[in-house]
């Protein structure tokens, strides 16, 4: 089973390489060719999902699913800690590759309301952080709430894809992004179902030592 579950892993880890260079090659031609294409309504709810996947919003409204239950709360730390750790690394990428936005490199044109001062200063295209963030709790949503993670899954799914379609962001930043993000949730999820790290950390908070 572990062989398999190892095969899988690398094939999809294969794909995914391959759509990164090849999103790479082509993300002029690939983020003109989403721009032009008539999403009517869809636009408006792209860019209230733009607008409610901030950093701040997804720190803090996840928890909220884990406060529901008490035996899921141990989650908490978990969950922040790989939303923490994307943060950090998505902004160390982001100055050691510097890479401009597509707005920035006269490819598209931004949305007055999605302007942000801190996109000509300091913050940088690649990776995307949204995307990073988002896909970072996939892991953790999937292993405690299996039934309605799939939400969550086509929620970060338009965030990425929204991320594009206002020139925010290339094809190649969303990907590295999710790819990113999912490994950290991953490696997260991993640590509790091998050593129980955070079932332990948690019940030393919160119940002393056993």
């Amino acid at each position: 089973m572990n062989k398999k579950r190892g095969e899988i892993v690398l094939l999809v880890g294969v794909v995914l390489a391959v759509l990164i260079l090849f999103s790479f090659y082509f993300d002029g031609q690939i983020l003109i060719y989403i721009q032009s294409v008539n999403i009517g309504l869809l636009m408006d709810i792209l860019l209230g999902i733009t607008f409610v996947s901030s950093e701040l919003i997804i720190f803090f409204v996840l928890p909220v699913f884990f406060l529901w239950q008490e035996h899921k709360r141990k989650w908490i730390l978990p969950l922040w800690v790989a939303l923490g750790f994307s943060v950090a690394l998505g902004f160390l990428l982001k100055f050691g590759v510097q890479r401009l936005r597509p707005f920035q490199q006269g490819l598209t044109e931004l949305m007055p309301i999605l302007a942000n001062p801190s996109f000509t200063t300091w913050n940088f295209s690649f990776p995307s952080l949204q995307t990073m963030m988002v896909f970072a709790a996939i892991p953790i949503l999937f292993k405690e709430f299996r039934k309605i993670s799939f939400l969550w899954i086509i929620f970060a799914v338009l965030v990425a894809f929204s991320r594009v379609y206002f020139g925010l962001h290339f094809l190649s930043d969303v990907l590295v992004g999710g790819a990113l993000g999912f490994t950290i949730g991953w490696i997260v999820v991993d640590m509790e179902n091998r050593k129980r790290f955070w079932s332990r950390i948690y019940e030393k908070m919160f119940y002393g030592e056993r």
